[in-house]
């Protein structure tokens, strides 16, 4: 039986899960392999336009970086740039208004779900995306004209450093976007919400349920130790966490370990530090983030890892970051301390694929998975109905494969990243 990580986030869930084990053999049109928000959004999707669902979990719902990321739902998509320049082709002028509208798109899927669904978990809005450094303050610019023009002037706000002293309680920073579209919520709680919503819509749910094989052919489906799941579509959506279908996936995606620590609870300091609520994330190529919990803690993520290693101390790693954004909390106790394994794709252009005829994965969102997520879930959804044109135009973009997997692309995109930070550095 899994055990769930000890955060902030299994600390305070509304319900935990015990969905039984994949026993004897079952008959659905799709078998889903990950319970992450990639799994779980799909099978809703897919349940709500009268499909039999099954969706199988290694260990619990939510158990990897769906359940264990910062929280926050922002316009951002990883790896825009590239899209940009691999989608041009396929969709010509229409290449910036599709990758508008996908930026925006995951958070009218999860608030229409939230409501639906009466999903509680602490959803709130209002987002502060900071300058570290002045340089900063160009790319800001450019991106809060192009909100403007997009409709968005009622949303967004460019803030220059005096303006942001009035919304954190920190020097640190030399201005911002204030953007009230984006929000901050309990991923945690979100999820398994999701899947309670799966489960009314009849969706067959296994958890502590190990894939050892996908089968192809005809009639596909999953076998683990004890079970097997016969379908007409196979779905796999384990991002990082699986190592089935080598031949075709191994050396795509890497492991990048995100730390993150939640503070005692702040009392009065909570308002005082952060009178609006507002969830922040720097500029950097490696950031900090963070935001107040429900019961007013700071939760504070940084400093990825991209050998793929897991910190030894987070919180001794982390403290310094908080007590230099937030001199105030100098000593304050941590609570919790916890890691997130997120899938790192070269370019950050999520990865949409087909393993054979009837089986499909969906991976790769490059530490901003809970708004697209909840986009792919859609995507996939659509082209496992036969509605194919967004499944295409991702399913044709061209991917880095670094051979030897792990063994060679962990290191590479190791010193990638310190790359960047060096020129990042001299700006």
């Amino acid at each position: 039986m899994t055990i769930r990580c000890n955060s902030y986030y299994t600390a305070t869930l509304n319900q935990d899960t015990d969905y039984p084990t994949l026993q004897g053999r079952h008959k659905v049109d799709v078998v889903i392999i990950g319970g992450g928000f990639t799994g779980v959004a799909t099978a809703v999707e897919l349940a709500e336009k009268g499909l039999k669902v099954a969706i199988v979990e290694s260990h619990k719902i939510g158990w990897g970086a769906t359940g264990r990321n910062g929280g926050q739902v922002t316009g951002s998509l990883s790896g825009d740039g590239a899209m940009r320049k691999q989608m041009r082709t396929k969709l010509g002028d229409d290449v910036d208004d599709f990758i508008w509208h996908l930026r925006w798109r995951g958070h009218e899927i999860i608030r229409e779900r939230v409501e639906k669904y009466a999903i509680q978990c602490d959803l709130k809005h209002g987002h502060l995306h900071a300058a570290y450094k002045p340089s900063h303050m160009t790319d800001l610019r450019k991106d809060y004209d192009e909100a403007v023009r997009r409709g968005l002037g009622d949303e967004v706000s460019l803030l220059d450093r005096s303006q942001i002293r009035d919304l954190l309680q920190s020097d640190l920073y030399h201005g911002a976007i204030k953007n009230t579209r984006n929000m901050h919520l309990h991923p945690l709680n979100l999820c398994i919400g999701e899947a309670r919503a799966a489960e009314s819509l009849d969706v067959l749910i296994f958890e502590n349920s190990e894939v050892l094989e996908i089968i192809h052919g005809d009639t596909p489906g999953v076998r683990t130790a004890h079970g097997q799941i016969d379908a007409n579509q196979v779905m796999l959506a384990g991002d990082v966490y699986h190592k089935l279908e080598p031949g075709q996936l191994k050396g795509k995606i890497f492991r990048a370990m995100g730390g993150i620590v939640t503070t005692a609870p702040l009392g009065d300091l909570a308002q005082q530090i952060n009178p609006e609520d507002l969830a922040v994330y720097d500029c950097r190529f490696v950031l900090d983030y963070y935001r107040l919990t429900a019961d007013g803690r700071l939760l504070f993520g940084g400093g990825a890892n991209y050998s793929g290693k897991d910190s030894r101390d987070i919180a001794a790693e982390l403290r310094p970051c908080i007590e230099r954004t937030f001199p105030a909390l100098k000593g304050v106790p941590i609570d919790y301390q916890w890691s997130c394994a997120m899938g790192i794709v070269i370019n950050r252009i999520p990865q949409l694929g087909k393993l054979s005829d009837n089986v499909w994965y969906c991976q790769g969102y490059s530490g901003h998975g809970i708004a697209t997520t909840h986009i792919m879930g859609e995507i996939m959804s659509r082209a496992i109905t036969g509605q194919m044109e967004q499944f295409d135009t991702f399913a044709a973009c061209q991917h880095i494969r670094v051979p030897m997997g792990d063994l060679l692309g962990n290191p590479l995109l190791a010193a990638g990243m310190w790359y960047y930070q060096m020129l990042e550095r001299l700006r």
